[in-house]
């Protein structure tokens, strides 16, 4: 098979991993004193910014979509009857190349099914970031998804090439990773995200002589689990990720709706998981992260799934309208970034705003709020919002100046 083959079946693999993302890294100038190629930052290709940083262009691929493990939930499972490619490590190294020169990516994602044993595939994957790195001076960025069973060694070797590292937990639970992936070790994967987690932590320190230690993995970790494979409701789901967070020091968890497969195993849902579920958990996980959510504080049904017809945080304020209205310019930035329609960038620039003045509806449009989902919920100087017992979702948004009633 030629390399055009082999690109096409192996970037069409790839795309069922959702934790590709590239915000949080250092960076790397390719004008320094040691040249090279490439750079995190700079000029020449396109880049798209988010709340949470910058996401640039990646080479995703998979080193091979041959597997020796047998995932119910995978296409490149063992038993599952698809075109099998496998790149050796120079391909990918002028793969990557190639499209960076040509301005078409500025870094690479690069994953694997196991072949042979977990430390053979992972050496493989190593090998690729090496190349690039040492015989190529590649200071693109690199992400690289590890194997937890590999040898721990490795993944420390793994850490010294790539920006980001991840390994995906899969499954919410223990009894749903046991089910449909047992040839996956539930607490191999947990104690692999500890040891990254110190092995991050210590790249980021500097001695008492003032030297930093080695670099390893400085945009963190992730990792990826598909919603609706297993019975998991989305309260367990998030419940895993605040752990995550908490214990492991992740950046980032990635949400992907469960999608059938060719050839599916009976255990699994004959149908796929709404999208917009995979959507709702973003912005939940968004609300965990920085805005001061808990995950019980969101409102879910008796089965711990949150709705999908409204997002999380106006599902909360309708659960706790005695919270509102909220005075634009007496409230903390707690209690800010609580409203609805309010986001941490506009919130922190209300509060510099209302320093010189009391706010006014025209100062909250000018902040570039959304002025029809902010207004039902706050007080300014010359508005306040009133009878948010009869708020509903079909209501339509009062216009500037008029009261909520």
């Amino acid at each position: 098979m030629d390399l055009l083959g082999k690109l096409e079946i192996l970037a069409d693999a790839a795309k069922y991993d959702a934790s590709c993302a590239s915000s949080g890294t250092d960076k790397r100038n390719s004008l320094g004193r040691d040249g090279g190629i490439g750079s995190t930052e700079g000029m020449g290709i396109c880049h798209a910014y988010a709340p949470d940083g910058r996401c640039i262009s990646l080479l995703k691929i998979l080193l091979t979509n041959a597997c020796i493990y047998d995932c119910l939930y995978c296409v490149n499972r063992r038993s599952s009857n698809v075109k099998r490619a496998r790149f050796t490590i120079e391909e990918v190294v002028t793969l990557t190349l190639g499209f960076y020169r040509r301005n078409c990516i500025e870094g690479l994602f690069l994953s694997s099914g196991i072949i042979r044993t977990p430390d053979y595939t992972m050496e493989q994957v190593i090998g690729v970031a090496r190349c690039l790195r040492e015989e190529h001076g590649f200071r693109g960025y690199i992400h690289l998804k590890t194997i937890p069973d590999a040898d721990p060694e490795l993944l420390a070797e793994a850490g010294k090439y790539a920006d980001r590292l991840s390994i995906n937990v899969e499954l919410p639970s223990r009894e749903g990773l046991g089910a449909l992936a047992p040839e996956k070790d539930f607490a191999g994967i947990r104690r692999t995200m500890g040891r990254m987690r110190l092995r991050i932590e210590a790249g980021r320190e500097t001695s008492h002589t003032g030297r930093r230690a080695p670099r390893f993995s400085p945009a963190g970790q992730s990792t990826q689990v598909i919603v609706g494979a297993d019975a998991s409701s989305d309260r367990d789901i998030l419940d895993m990720s605040t752990n995550l967070y908490g214990s492991y020091g992740l950046k980032r968890v990635y949400y992907s709706a469960f999608s059938p497969i060719p050839d599916a195993s009976a255990a699994l849902p004959p149908k796929a998981a709404p999208l917009v579920r995979e959507h709702r958990l973003y912005q939940a996980d968004w609300l965990l992260r920085f805005y001061g959510f808990a995950a019980d504080e969101l409102a879910t049904d008796a089965a711990g799934n949150m709705p999908l017809a409204i997002d999380p945080k106006l599902a909360w304020a309708l659960e706790h309208r005695e919270n509102f209205p909220t005075d634009v310019n007496k409230a903390t930035r707690e209690q800010l970034l609580r409203v609805p329609g309010m986001g941490v960038k506009s919130v922190d620039r209300l509060i510099r705003a209302r320093r010189f003045r009391g706010l006014r509806l025209d100062d909250l449009a000018r902040l570039r709020l959304p002025m029809g989902k902010v207004m039902p919920w706050v007080v300014t100087v010359d508005h306040r919002a009133r009878g948010l017992d009869s708020v509903t979702l079909g209501k339509p948004a009062p216009q500037q100046g008029e009261l909520l009633l």
